[in-house]
């Protein structure tokens, strides 16, 4: 009986002891900073002096995709996560005055970061940040410390059967662009993306999507967005140089992989082993967006994978 009671007031003293998660308001602080003459947003959080992860988004997302994973990693690191213009909280000019091009975000986050004084990096780069990731990564390779991958396509394999129809649009923008575009910036396709073929939908929050839909459905958006995947057709002829870079520089790599897709082959997430064969792969049940239901396990991964490199 007497062990019994000890056990149990030991518990009872480790769940006293036990620290919640930090939330977003003790963490995140929200600026604005003026890059190109366009008002760029960023979230900021952890100690300016501690190892930087610059934090690059996806389509059609914002730095608001990064809001649950920031307070778990706060403590250790310094996180900086912009959003690019023409998404999230940033100007959107129309695209007769901005070109929505990759090469053109690349440049816009390169000056933000000289901007807001990063001077080295590790890159986490989702969707539409591999593109600006990668193209960063070879203006500046000695800024690289390390690269988080979290279904960003680098290769080939990791383009599906979907992708046919969007290399149409490639070839002949006028005779696709509905077909594309259309469901590319409905209410339905950013459900899509979310929820791929999860087998748990209910894990997922609805607002997520359905905020993107907001954003996507202000004065001039259908054209931006446009002209942008217009021109992800370059990231794609870019893949031999980017794969290059990688076999010549090996950063330490961590890729993380939603295998719910409705986009990414995981065949995309093992294609990078090739380049850097130490790089650590991990595949999640989770979708495109795998910070939805992975949240605490991908922490736990980036905090392992950074704390080597930073002991």
């Amino acid at each position: 009986m007497k062990t019994i009671v000890t056990a149990a007031l030991a518990l009872m003293a480790s769940a006293t002891q036990a620290q919640p998660s930090p939330s977003t308001s003790a963490t995140t602080t929200y600026h604005t900073v003026k890059v190109d003459s366009l008002n760029i947003f960023y979230r900021e959080a952890g100690p300016k002096d501690a190892p930087t992860i610059l934090m690059l988004h996806g389509y059609p997302s914002s730095s608001r995709m990064f809001a649950t994973l920031i307070p778990l990693l706060a403590d250790r690191y310094h996180l900086v996560a912009p959003d690019y213009p023409g998404f999230g909280q940033s100007d959107a000019p129309p695209d007769s005055q901005f070109r929505y091009t990759f090469d053109q975000l690349a440049q816009v986050v390169d000056h933000f970061t000289q901007a807001v004084g990063l001077k080295t990096y590790a890159l986490y780069q989702q969707d539409y940040g591999g593109p600006v990731g990668m193209r960063l990564a070879i203006a500046h390779p000695e800024r690289v410390r390390a690269i988080i991958v979290q279904n960003a396509v680098a290769h080939e394999a990791g383009l599906g059967a979907g992708w046919e129809l969007r290399r149409a649009f490639w070839r002949d923008r006028a005779a696709n662009e509905a077909k594309v575009i259309a469901p590319f910036v409905s209410l339905e396709g950013a459900k899509a993306r979310h929820l791929g073929s999860s087998p748990d939908p209910q894990r997922y929050d609805p607002e997520t999507w359905q905020d993107e839909y907001a954003l996507l459905s202000r004065p001039g958006q259908r054209q931006i967005q446009s002209a942008l995947f217009f021109d992800y057709q370059t990231n794609v002829a870019a893949y031999p140089r980017w794969q290059a870079w990688l076999r010549e520089h090996r950063p330490p790599l961590l890729v993380l992989w939603g295998k719910y897709d409705p986009s990414f082959a995981v065949a995309g997430a093992r294609a990078y082993k090739r380049d850097v064969p130490a790089a650590e792969v991990h595949i999640l049940d989770a979708g495109h967006f795998a910070l939805d239901e992975k949240v605490d396990e991908m922490a736990a991964l980036i905090r392992s994978f950074l704390g080597r490199l930073n002991p």
